[in-house]
């Protein structure tokens, strides 16, 4: 018996086989919990932001206008060199060490310019966690890779209380009872799934109020995404995540907000839902569908 069904422009007829299609269908679209709602807090608005590379020669942002909402995850879609990671970078400040890069327009983290000469940077990126597209624990047990961030920012100072919060990051990771009695050895020992979610307890000693999470399921098999994303989901229950991919049935499991760049401007954003069954822009619909990109 066949199904049919139409997303956006597109359809297709299924018999009883699968399909291996490169757009998103009805077997593989899946949206997670929660929805966008624009009643919450706005943690991060973009205004006319703007950022060029090589002293000018390079146009990289181009006047990104955009809110990000407290406990919800905002997902940058998009082809590559779109300016996804890019904007990610401006976030925290650190787009602005790299030789070249000038920057205009504005960033207000809780109503406040992260760019205030009152504000320090290095204070700054504390209020983000980072977590990259490869697992990078530090060369050091697992123990250290999360109370390192607490004792430098003065989080913790005492041995006894640092024991019960490097605990308590690594239960967030949802990491502690596969290493509770490995904290010795070197992180980098651990699995590619387990590496990640070192690196996620590591973001979250410095007590973050956004994490910034650059692809950070690229390097893992399906099982060890699979936990990472359960573990956005839990976390977004206490922070601002921003992150960014390229993988669209994972766009929708984990975000309530979605973002679609291309060659540096914001093009469609809105609730992931309706963004990727209902876009509004031909290029955006082209992109989620799996035309180009």
């Amino acid at each position: 018996m066949l199904e049919e069904f139409t997303f956006v422009n597109l359809r297709v007829r299924l018999g009883n086989r699968s399909l291996k299609m490169n757009t998103l269908n009805s077997n593989r679209l899946t949206f997670g919990n929660g929805h966008h709602h624009a009643t919450n807090h706005v943690k991060i608005e973009i205004s006319a932001l703007n950022l060029w590379y090589d002293y000018g020669s390079l146009h990289a942002l181009k006047n990104v206008n955009l809110m990000i909402y407290d406990r919800e995850v905002t997902a940058f879609i998009g082809p590559s060199g779109c300016g996804k990671s890019t904007l990610l970078k401006c976030l925290n400040r650190i787009s602005e060490t790299i030789p070249g890069v000038k920057i205009t327009g504005d960033i207000l983290l809780d109503g406040m310019s992260i760019h205030d000469k009152a504000i320090e940077a290095c204070r700054l990126r504390r209020r983000f966690g980072w977590v990259a597209q490869q697992p990078n624990p530090f060369p050091r047990s697992v123990y250290e890779n999360v109370a390192y961030g607490a004792r430098i920012n003065g989080i913790v100072t005492e041995r006894k209380d640092m024991d019960a919060f490097v605990e308590g990051c690594l239960r967030a990771a949802d990491l502690w009872d596969e290493v509770k009695d490995r904290l010795w050895e070197s992180g980098t020992r651990l699995s590619g799934g387990q590496q990640q979610r070192l690196c996620i307890a590591r973001a979250l000693s410095t007590k973050p109020d956004v994490i910034l999470m650059d692809e950070p399921c690229s390097a893992l098999d399906p099982n060890a995404t699979a936990r990472v994303e359960e573990l956005i989901d839990e976390l977004r229950k206490n922070h601002a995540i921003v992150i960014v991919t390229h993988n669209m049935q994972q766009a929708s499991r984990v975000s309530q907000l979605v973002a679609y760049f291309h060659l540096g401007e914001l093009i469609e954003t809105g609730n992931t839902e309706e963004v990727m069954l209902r876009p509004k822009t031909r290029m955006c619909s082209d992109y989620v569908t799996g035309r180009f990109g």
